[in-house]
């Protein structure tokens, strides 16, 4: 297997990542240039919205804080779906008839972008058109599979009922949704980003934006320089900071393996899916040549399952327990948030300046919801009227009274994280009493410290408050990440940050050497 070309936000690989040969290169510098629209964020969302608006001749500069599709992009089991996790039914049930029906509309719209993507710029990333199939295994799920069926048809949404299944698993009953898609990811994000900059947009890697100053235009700054921007978009997957956003999407974590099949009739030319909470997911991706299963599930809210490297023990005992596993070639795990009402927040971010925008809170479906952020907010930016932009609005969810002091005061805590704890080494040692890779918060002199001892034996200590409103952060043993179980920030052991809402990275422990006499 070759080196991995780009990172991930942690340690275990994707697919992707181990069959990306090349990933476009940072623009010129951009320091103190202005531009129409600065889009913070590389992966799928940013990428796109960045391609739409810089084809229709705005001036567009991408900062990506790591490298690109660095975060869920990268980690994605990539599946493009006109049906959802939260399913239309229950869409229907919260929004009406007629925004459940626009909802299916953008679906659509988003798969036809990708597939026209691929179309028009030759894009090798093994995109198939494919059927999808969700199945039941007890009463229960058969109930709900006839409500989806039913909801689908009203949604316009295409949905038949088979007899069959293509996969030796136990089923009650089954609906097939034809015109679903796959594709590589990372292979269609780079060729994005080329034309991009071909088309003169500017893409910054390893450029982290540290703040801004609001105002028309914006100030952005960032490890590269400043730059002003008429508009800002946040397409972090998660905005950073303190806002109202956070409280209304709940991480979770997901797992994949990517295996070797001993028998190339096993791999399904579709999409299949349980009904399970949580459920699991398969499908087939060939890369250069050669076949792979892909499977998912086992997920979590983030930060609160102990024993993570068990979920993928799990979720390959099920794997083997339907399908002749020949080996595993990849195990990763991913994060997304899980929207409070159930769909996307895209659009204006609240308690901001309107000339600011996000999009967060795809669910599971972050390859569909992505396109229709860029679509959505391209059309906004532009000034042009779209269905969509009430039906997103983030500001859907009311501020509540106090919430304006309460972002103040969590901003204020995250003030007073910036200087470093100091121990004597010696009681470092003591506390630090762990095996080679393994890692615990523990408590000395009222402070609580996150501390890891690698392969080598070197020991890491961190202060173990989360920079963003100070949550106590877990360790995620299967990607060896410190990850914050409130809001859904991650870290490296170092300490660096990973993923937002949080903007600085985990304060070091200072080590005091014993003194001589």
């Amino acid at each position: 297997m070759q080196r991995p070309s780009m990172k991930r936000d942690g340690a275990c690989n994707s697919l992707w990542q181990d069959t990306t040969d090349r990933i476009p290169s940072d623009s010129i510098s951009a320091d103190g240039r202005s531009f129409d629209v600065v889009v913070v964020g590389g992966g799928i969302t940013g990428i796109t919205t960045g391609l739409l608006l810089q084809k229709a001749g705005k001036s567009v500069l991408i900062a990506e804080a790591q490298t690109p599709g660095f975060g869920t992009t990268g980690g994605t089991t990539a599946h493009l779906n006109t049906f959802l996790d939260t399913p239309y039914s229950v869409i229907q049930k919260k929004f009406g008839d007629k925004d459940a029906q626009l909802v299916a509309k953008s679906v659509k719209q988003a798969l036809e972008l990708i597939k026209n993507n691929v179309e028009q710029y030759k894009i090798d990333c093994g995109y198939k058109v494919l059927p999808g199939f969700l199945f039941s295994q007890d009463e229960d799920q058969t109930k709900e599979l006839e409500d989806i069926i039913k909801s689908s048809h009203e949604c316009n949404v295409h949905a038949s009922w088979s007899e069959e299944l293509p996969v030796n698993i136990p089923f009650k009953k089954v609906v097939k949704f034809p015109g679903q898609a796959t594709f590589h990811p990372m292979r269609y994000l780079s060729k994005l980003l080329e034309v991009f900059q071909e088309l003169g947009g500017v893409f910054l890697q390893d450029c982290r934006v540290t703040s801004v100053e609001e105002g028309e235009p914006h100030t952005v700054i960032s490890t590269k320089g400043s730059f002003k921007s008429a508009n800002l978009i946040y397409a972090t997957h998660v905005p950073p900071g303190v806002n109202l956003l956070h409280f209304r999407c709940a991480p979770y974590r997901s797992y994949a393996i990517a295996v070797r099949l001993g028998n190339e009739n096993e791999y399904p030319d579709s999409l299949i899916y349980d009904m399970y909470d949580p459920y699991h997911y398969y499908r087939t991706q060939e890369i250069d040549g050669e076949l792979y299963f892909i499977a998912g599930g086992e997920d979590h809210k983030t930060g609160h399952e102990e024993n993570t490297e068990g979920c993928f023990r799990k979720l390959e005992a099920h794997v083997r327990t339907h399908f002749n596993v020949r080996e595993v070639a990849n195990k990763w795990s991913s994060q997304y948030f899980e929207p409070t009402d159930g769909i996307p927040y895209i659009g204006r971010l609240p308690g901001h300046p309107e000339n600011m925008f996000v999009a967060t809170g795809y669910s599971g479906n972050g390859m569909v919801y992505s396109n229709v952020a860029a679509i959505t907010l391209t059309d906004m930016i532009l000034g042009k009227e779209t269905d969509y932009e009430e039906l997103y609005d983030p500001n859907r969810i009311k501020l509540v009274a106090g919430f304006s002091n309460f972002v103040k005061e969590a901003a204020d805590v995250v003030g007073h994280l910036v200087g470093s704890l100091v121990m004597p080494a010696e009681k470092l040692n003591e506390l630090s009493d762990l095996a080679a890779g393994e890692a615990r918060v523990v408590s000395h002199g009222g402070h609580k410290m996150a501390i890891y001892k690698d392969e080598a034996g070197e020991v890491y200590a961190l202060n173990s408050a989360c920079t963003h409103i100070k949550c106590e952060v877990a360790w995620n043993g299967a990607e060896k990440t410190w990850d914050c179980p409130c809001h859904g920030s991650r870290f490296s052991y170092t300490g660096e940050m990973l993923n937002a809402p949080a903007r600085k990275d985990l304060s070091p422990v200072e080590i005091a050497e014993k003194q001589k006499a």
